[in-house]
C-alpha cells in the first residue's frame, strides 16, 4: 500500500540575502532538502518549507527579514503546515535571540553551522517530512547544490579572527575556521569533472587561509610560504577549470607569494581588495591593521606584477569621527588607486560591534550621502577611463546568459577583468569560453563581436 508521505513530493523555497558566502551556504542548503527527497517550490506560495538565508552587514538588511518574516506569517494562516526557517548572519550574531523573538511565524531560527540539524527539525515539526541519514558533522563539508553547471563558489574558510570595529562576521559567524584542503581539492576535481570552468574561493579573509593538511600540497609546488598561494596553484593544476577567482583577502596578508600568483595562468585579471579608507585616522579607528602608505605601496606593487589588472575595494563613508580633510584623505588614496569599481557603504551602526560602544556615530545622514556621491562620481569618471583602452581589443568572455529578442539573440559574459560584455551569439555558447572583439566600451558594459566559436 502507497502512503501519504510516498505520494507526497515536498516543495521548499529558499531567499538569499547578502554576500556570495550566503549564496554557496543555501546551496549546501538546497542539498540537504534534495536528500530529504525535496523539490524547489515554483513559487513561494507553494512550499512547504521556506528558509530565509539572512544578512547583517547592514540594518536594512536585517529589516528585510522581518518584512519577509510579516508576509510568511500571513501566508501560514491559509497553509498552517507550512514550516518557516531563518539562517545566516542575523541568528549567527543573535546571542540573546533578541530578533529572533520579534520574528512572528518563524518556525526555526539558527546559525548556519547548524543547518547539519535542519533535517531532524523538519520531521519534528511535521512527521511527513523524510530523514537524511549520515549527515556530516561539518556543515562545509556538504556539497553544494550547483545552480550553473561551468560556475562554482568553493567555499575554504569561514569566520574571522580579525573584529574590525565596523563589522559583524566575527560575532555572526565566529572565528575563523580552514577547510581540510583535501576536501577542497576533492571539490574542485569533482566540479571540473563535472563540466565546471570556474570557481570562485569564498572566504572572511580568503588570502589568510592556512591548511589543516599541509601535506595534500604537491611537492612541485613552487610556493613555500603562503598556503594560499599553494592552493591557488594546485587549482591551477586541474583539468577543465579555466578560470579562477577569489574573494576577499586583506591587504596585510597579500604577501609577495600572493601577489606572484595573480599571474597564474588560470587567474582572472581582477582583484577585489577593501581598504575601507584612505585616512589613517579612520583606518586606525577600523582597525584595519594598516595605514594608507601600506596600502597605495601594495597596489603599486601588484601593478607592476600585473599591468593590466583591474581593482576593486570597498569604501565606508562617514565612519565615526570622520572630518572633510579625512574623506578627501579617502578621495585621493581613490585617485592613486585608479580603482575600476568601489562598492562604497554610508556608514550605519550594527549592535554588538566596537564601534557602537567606543565611538560616536556623528556624521549626517545628509553628510554620508554627499560623501559617497561624490566617490560615485568619481568611480564613474574612472572607470570610463580606464574602460578606454579596450576598444577594439579582443577579450576572453566566459559566457554566462542567453537573452532572445526582436533585435537579435545576445549573449553576455564577464571578461577577465570582470567586466560586464554583451554580443550576438547562439544559446549553444553559454558556459564556454569565447573570444569577443569589443566594439564598445561603455562605464558598465562593453558591446562586441564574436571572433570565433572556440
Amino acid at each position: 500500500m502507497t502512503t501519504d508521505t510516498e505520494k507526497k513530493t515536498f516543495t521548499y523555497h529558499v531567499v538569499t540575502f547578502g554576500c556570495q558566502m550566503n549564496k554557496n551556504d543555501s546551496e549546501r542548503i538546497e542539498s540537504i532538502f534534495a536528500g530529504m527527497g525535496m523539490k524547489p517550490a515554483l513559487c513561494e506560495q507553494e512550499a512547504d518549507v521556506i528558509l530565509l538565508n539572512s544578512c547583517s552587514v547592514r540594518e536594512s538588511a536585517e529589516a528585510r527579514i522581518f518584512g519577509y518574516a510579516k508576509n510568511y506569517a500571513e501566508l501560514k494562516k491559509k497553509n498552517p503546515d507550512l514550516v518557516v526557517c531563518v539562517t545566516g548572519c542575523m541568528p549567527g550574531r543573535d546571542k540573546g535571540n533578541v530578533m529572533g523573538k520579534k520574528l512572528r511565524g518563524v518556525d526555526f531560527y539558527f546559525p548556519t553551522k547548524d543547518m547539519i540539524h535542519l533535517p531532524r527539525w523538519l520531521c519534528e515539526a511535521n512527521p511527513r517530512f523524510r530523514n537524511m541519514l549520515d549527515l556530516e558533522e561539518d556543515y562545509l563539508a556538504l556539497r553544494p547544490t550547483i545552480q550553473k553547471a561551468f560556475q562554482a563558489f568553493v567555499t575554504i574558510q569561514t569566520g574571522c579572527n580579525h573584529f574590525c570595529s565596523y563589522c559583524v562576521v566575527p560575532f555572526a559567524r565566529g572565528l575563523e575556521v580552514n577547510r581540510s584542503l583535501k576536501d577542497i581539492l576533492e571539490e574542485c576535481h569533482s566540479l571540473a569533472q563535472r563540466g565546471c570552468v570556474e570557481v570562485t574561493l569564498l572566504g572572511q579573509i580568503v588570502n589568510h587561509y592556512i591548511a589543516p593538511d599541509p601535506q595534500y600540497f604537491s611537492s612541485s609546488n613552487p610556493y613555500t610560504k603562503s598556503d594560499f598561494a599553494k592552493l591557488l596553484w594546485e587549482i591551477n593544476q586541474i583539468s577543465g577549470i579555466e578560470r579562477i577567482h577569489y574573494t576577499a583577502p586583506h591587504p596585510i596578508f597579500m604577501t609577495d607569494e600572493v601577489i606572484d600568483a595573480l599571474s597564474l595562468p588560470k587567474h582572472v585579471n581582477y582583484l577585489h581588495l577593501p581598504v575601507q579608507s584612505g585616512s589613517d585616522e579612520m583606518l586606525r579607528k577600523m582597525n584595519r591593521r594598516h595605514d594608507r602608505a601600506f596600502f597605495i605601496d601594495l597596489v603599486q606593487r601588484i601593478y607592476q606584477k600585473n599591468p593590466g589588472l583591474a581593482l576593486g575595494t570597498d569604501i565606508i563613508v562617514g565612519f565615526c569621527g570622520e572630518t572633510e580633510k579625512m574623506f578627501e584623505d579617502t578621495v585621493d588614496l581613490y585617485k592613486q588607486c585608479q580603482f575600476d569599481i568601489s562598492y562604497t557603504a554610508q556608514y550605519s551602526e550594527r549592535s554588538g560591534t566596537l564601534a557602537v560602544k567606543a565611538f560616536k556615530d556623528d556624521v549626517t545622514k545628509a553628510e554620508k550621502k554627499r560623501r559617497w556621491w561624490v566617490l560615485q562620481k568619481l568611480m564613474e569618471e574612472t572607470v570610463l577611463e580606464k574602460n578606454k583602452v579596450f576598444d577594439g581589443k579582443e577579450v576572453s568572455v566566459m559566457v554566462e546568459n542567453f537573452t532572445k529578442t526582436s533585435k537579435g539573440d545576445w549573449l553576455t559574459g564577464n571578461t577577465r577583468e570582470m567586466k560586464r560584455i554583451r554580443f550576438l551569439g547562439d544559446e549553444s555558447l553559454v558556459g564556454t569560453i569565447q573570444n569577443v572583439k569589443v566594439s564598445k566600451a561603455d562605464m558598465w558594459m562593453f558591446w562586441g563581436d564574436l571572433v570565433q566559436k572556440s
